[in-house]
């Protein structure tokens, strides 16, 4: 019971309550974008009233796409979004307090030389000593 006490006093599940809460409203505005705007502008190019009725048609064979299509269009919104208003924000506050603790970016630091370049240099050190150089 004292782990749990402590799990519980740590915040992750007030985090995770809150992001399961936000989702779930943003999940609600993403499916209203797509109902609203996206379904209705797919069914008209399609000729269909409803995209679930939309199809391709090749030959004798319909294909359904009009579903297919609106799941592609709100998994592409909603990563978009989550990429734009949360990772985006978020690599860039980290990036800022490297910047704050380390004096430069990380990117700025001297990258070590592989394991191979290492043997090259020490192979081409050798060669030197004994006169062999290429």
């Amino acid at each position: 019971m004292k782990g749990f006490k402590e799990f519980l006093a740590r915040g992750n599940v007030i985090d995770l309550a809150v992001a399961v809460i936000i989702g779930a409203a943003f999940t609600a505005i993403v499916n209203a974008l797509v109902e609203g705007i996206f379904n209705p502008l797919i069914a008209a190019i399609f000729n269909a009233d409803d995209i679930a009725t939309a199809t391709w048609q090749i030959g004798s064979i319909s294909f359904g796409i009009g579903s297919v299509i609106a799941a592609i269009i709100n998994f592409l919104l909603i990563a978009a979004v989550v990429y734009f208003v949360i990772v985006l924000p978020i690599n860039k506050m980290n990036e800022a307090a490297y910047v704050r603790k380390h004096g430069h970016k990380p990117e700025d630091e001297e990258v070590p030389p592989s394991d191979n370049e290492l043997l090259v240099e020490i192979r081409d050190l050798l060669a030197a000593q004994k006169g062999e150089i290429k």
